[in-house]
């Protein structure tokens, strides 16, 4: 009987941990906030919405909204009429080479819009905040795999640094005001109807057209790839298991304040990971079986905002939720070139 508000529900992430909840919940209310911009392809994120409202379980409330969450009037509203027991926000600007030229945008969303959600929480007490952090907040750092417990102090993007400032006001919030709140730092997260921009789809769609895909960093970057479905695992575990509220020495609240990696800890070679495309485009028949990938790959210098390595270190999450990512990278790109092809031919 619980009252969810996810933040961002038309995006890749937030569309699926709904389809999660619609499974896994009974009796409870579902509140979907997305603002639908035009940063990629408006059309996959209404196919995702007509997803969703084709499975609305019975029994289960569910309305979406569509609105920014950079608009308080409009937090507030949603905040005082359903009085939400529990807050994802997944809503956020996304992108590290975006974020370059458009940083307007990520203010915007991932800091203004951050902010009125904590207050929101605020005014309006809720049992538990979860939010999307990123690995980017791990910057430039050379110590890997990265851990929870690592300086990250050096953010390389704009992106980076907004995400690192969320970790920063919900602590200072938790602590304030007693708020429960998990941050999730994800590591490039893929699958069926993901975002345009990442790598996987990008290069699909460009092989497609028969363009040039470019590596970067002359194929020397590593990333730790982690399923849609396990980070949706993951966000699930967290939201039923909110930090505890505890008083210091002092009488004071402590912080009720947590962050996690969900990753799958076993980072891939580029080139290794678009050998691995290559054969399930190949065998999903999205490309034909004759295609010359080597005269539509060039390796090319590493991209400002860049780091060259992302590396999980997931076990607090295992620690205390019992959960480590498991899908492996070619059974995630089965699945997405399978849905490549139903989708769009």
């Amino acid at each position: 009987m619980k009252n969810i508000l996810v933040t961002g529900g038309a995006g890749f992430i937030g569309s699926n941990l709904i389809k999660r909840l619609f499974a896994d919940l009974k009796g409870a209310t579902i509140v979907n906030i997305d603002n639908m911009n035009a940063y990629y392809d408006v059309s996959l994120k209404e196919y995702r919405l007509k997803e969703l409202d084709a499975m609305v379980p019975e029994g289960i409330n569910y309305k979406f909204v569509k609105g920014s969450i950079a608009d308080k009037a409009l937090v507030d509203k949603l905040f005082e009429d359903y009085k939400f027991d529990v807050v994802v926000n997944l809503a956020a600007q996304a992108g590290v080479r975006y974020s370059i030229e458009n940083p307007d945008v990520y203010i915007e969303s991932n800091i203004i819009g951050f902010y009125n959600i904590l207050e929101a929480c605020r005014h309006n007490p809720v049992e538990h905040l979860v939010y999307a952090s990123s690995s980017s907040v791990y910057g430039g750092n050379k110590k890997v795999p990265f851990a929870v417990e690592d300086r990250v102090d050096n953010p390389v993007s704009l992106y980076a640094a907004t995400k690192k400032s969320n970790e920063l006001f919900a602590h200072c919030y938790s602590k304030l005001y007693n708020i429960p709140s998990t941050g999730l730092r994800f590591f490039t997260v893929y699958g069926p109807a993901g975002r345009p921009d990442m790598a996987y789809f990008g290069f699909t769609n460009k092989l497609l057209r028969g363009e040039t895909i470019q590596i970067y960093n002359y194929g020397n970057c590593r990333r730790d790839f982690t399923y849609v479905d396990d980070i949706v695992e993951g966000i699930v575990r967290v939201m039923a298991k909110a930090p505890e509220k505890r008083n210091g020495e002092d009488g004071l609240p402590l912080a009720p304040y947590a962050v996690y990696n969900i990753g799958g800890g076993q980072p891939e070679n580029l080139l290794d990971f678009v050998q691995t495309l290559q054969e399930e485009l190949l065998r999903a028949g999205v490309l034909p079986q004759d295609y010359d990938f080597e005269a539509h790959k060039q390796l090319v210098p590493m991209q400002p905002g860049d780091v060259p390595t992302t590396y999980a270190d997931a076990t607090a999450l295992e620690r205390d939720f019992g959960f480590t990512p498991k899908i492996t990278l070619r059974e995630g790109l089965r699945k997405f070139a399978e849905w490549y092809k139903a989708y769009y031919k």
